[in-house]
């Protein structure tokens, strides 16, 4: 076996072992350009193929921030291992093992001291480890070092056949008395809601609107609501990755958040989306307030993952 940093060539051998090894998070070869080739971050020296006799068997990639992200900054003692494979015949070989210590080495001698493994903004794959349905990893993280952090859940809904019920309308009624209204964005809202955005809620909220009205998609895929002066106080989209069934982000303004407006807004976000016959509702990751919030709604857990860090030893 050798280990050698990637080269164009092996792109669909990568790709084709990545859906066989993760068959709950298979991919196009697509969205492995957009999401690791076109990554301002993506360096080959910290991209590694395993290969033993010209065949791919295993795959890791690792980032160090070179380009600041937002308020993040670079995370100058902070790297990532966005994914890690084997393939099955080879697993428990000293595979995983030798990809992982090439990839925290080289990491190590950019200056990281900490690694987070999956949750790297904004391309990550998964925020996490999923324990249930990939046991090994749990296994094998920890037995590197690797410490188990926070939980975050990924939820779904079928929306077919839903409607606002009639609780809802009366809920809206009284917010509106409040003097709140829930209304599709429109591009004289532009500016309100960017500033809204960052200020509430920072520049990976404020990215995500303007990835959406550069594609000339808000109006079709924003919701915001608006107090009685027309300032934006809340706000919910979807398909911030292409997908018109992938919900959120949402946000209420701090000041506003005892009034109820989340759960109008976000039942008429899921009303607008059967309107327009998208059945499906999902996201992917959300705490455990955020849990007990959606499942008041109608949604339910499909996957849950839990962060992984590992504090790098000073050599």
């Amino acid at each position: 076996m050798e280990i050698i940093s990637y080269k164009q060539k092996y792109e669909k051998d990568v790709v084709n072992l990545w859906n066989e090894a993760l068959p709950l998070d298979t991919i196009t070869v697509s969205k492995f350009r957009n999401q690791v080739l076109f990554d301002e971050n993506f360096d080959s020296e910290l991209s590694f193929i395993a290969i033993d006799e010209n065949k791919i068997i295993g795959y890791i990639l690792a980032i160090k921030r070179r380009f600041p992200y937002l308020e993040r900054g670079l995370e100058p003692e902070r790297g990532f291992i966005n994914v890690i494979f084997v393939e099955d015949s080879y697993r428990k070989k000293g595979v995983g093992s030798s990809l992982l210590k090439k990839a925290e080495d080289e990491l190590y001698a950019r200056g990281a001291r900490k690694i987070t493994l999956g949750a790297y903004s904004p391309n990550y794959f998964f925020p996490g480890i999923d324990e249930e349905n990939y046991k090994g990893a749990k296994t094998f993280f920890k037995s590197k070092g690797y410490l188990r952090g926070e939980v975050s859940f990924s939820m779904k809904r079928d929306l077919h056949g839903f409607h606002l019920t009639k609780e809802m309308r009366e809920k809206y009624d009284r917010i509106r008395k409040e003097g709140f209204e829930i209304k599709p964005f429109d591009f004289s809202y532009t500016l309100k809601l960017l500033d809204f955005a960052r200020v509430e809620f920072g520049g990976g909220w404020k990215r995500n609107l303007l990835i959406s009205m550069r594609s000339s998609l808000a109006e079709d895929n924003v919701l915001i609501v608006v107090d009685l002066k027309d300032e934006i106080v809340g706000f919910a989209m979807r398909m911030i990755d292409g997908n018109p069934m992938r919900f959120g982000p949402i946000g209420i303004g701090e000041s506003v958040r005892n009034y109820g407006i989340g759960g109008v807004l976000f039942d008429f976000m899921q009303a607008d989306m059967a309107r327009r016959s998208v059945f499906h509702l999902y996201f992917v990751t959300t705490d455990v307030p955020g849990r007990r919030f959606y499942e008041r709604h109608g949604l339910s857990v499909f996957r849950t993952f839990y962060n992984y860090d590992k504090q790098m030893e000073v050599k």
